[in-house]
């Protein structure tokens, strides 16, 4: 999600950035590992 032009979402992870949450867990921060990333989406809902 683009949170460019979103006060709260900006102030909220602006320190953080990148950072994806998936299931509403932080995964990752600074740098995504792409295999770490492939897994951890592929477990996301179960």
């Amino acid at each position: 999600m683009d949170i460019t032009g979103d006060p709260a979402l900006e102030a909220e992870y602006r320190q953080w950035l990148p950072v994806i949450e998936i299931d509403g867990r932080r995964r990752f921060t600074y740098y995504v590992q792409p295999d770490a990333f492939r897994r951890a989406v592929a477990q996301a809902g179960r």
